[in-house]
């Protein structure tokens, strides 16, 4: 049903969901790598049967630096900056979202814990076609973890979809249901956890205990648990493990 991993430091957690779930470059994995050989082996490998939204060469922000969708449609920018290698995911503010970065980020930052505004650099009148003031890169944590964001005003044919989100883990009720109203104002309440904000960003709030009941040695426990999932919005820990404790 799903499957979790780690990849250099950042927790990733994977799901089949189906076709109508399209990834877009709206949404990106920024990967600061130390050396050209290390950059140049992601790139190989991240490359293939894949499509170069932006080649890896030398721009006038960066010494080497390439924007790749791989095979699967993920997207990745690789940058050569000499520290450690860490990735950040990258949303890209377009279409009816361009010139929304800084309120989400804002917004962001002002809703999680231990989160904070690194640096935000803006367009300056007219440069590079883009409208002045908007962003256009931005740094930012949420739980500590790293953030990028930029305004884009070219035409592009994507924007923010589900096949991307940010999962909250959330150790108590009251938890959940901070999050679940504050993120959804103006946005959308979808199944099972699911929501997509008012700037098109989805994220799905989840209790810690959630992988525990759903992996169950005891299969109908699971079932149930599962069972009960599909059936709400907001997920509610005590009916989660009502469900799963019936016989």
């Amino acid at each position: 049903m799903s499957a979790s991993f780690t990849l250099a430091g950042l927790e990733f957690i994977a799901l089949n969901g189906g076709p109508q779930f399209k990834f877009t470059p709206a949404i990106s994995f920024f990967v600061e790598c130390e050396t050209r050989v290390e950059i140049d082996a992601l790139w190989k490998r991240l490359s293939k049967d894949g499509v170069a939204l932006m080649g890896l060469d030398k721009y006038p922000f960066s010494e080497c630096f390439g924007w790749v969708q791989d095979r699967f449609g993920v997207s990745w920018q690789l940058n050569l900056t000499g520290g450690t290698q860490k990735i950040s995911p990258f949303l890209m503010f377009v279409g009816k979202q361009h010139g929304r970065a800084e309120r989400a980020i804002r917004f962001y930052v002002s809703l999680f814990r231990n989160s904070r505004i690194g640096n935000i650099e803006r367009y300056r009148a007219d440069e590079e076609g883009e409208v002045r003031r908007t962003v256009k890169q931005a740094r930012f944590s949420l739980e500590k973890q790293p953030f990028r964001a930029m305004d884009s005003g070219r035409k592009h044919p994507f924007t923010f979809t589900p096949a991307i989100s940010f999962f909250v883990n959330c150790e108590t009720q009251k938890q959940i249901d901070y999050f679940w109203e504050k993120l959804s104002a103006g946005g959308e309440k979808d199944r099972c956890g699911w929501l997509k904000d008012k700037f098109g960003v989805s994220w799905q709030i989840i209790p810690s205990l959630l992988g525990e009941l759903l992996s169950n040695e005891d299969e109908e426990k699971s079932n149930r648990a599962l069972q009960a999932m599909l059936k709400m919005k907001k997920l509610d820990i005590k009916k989660l493990k009502l469900a799963a404790s019936q016989k």
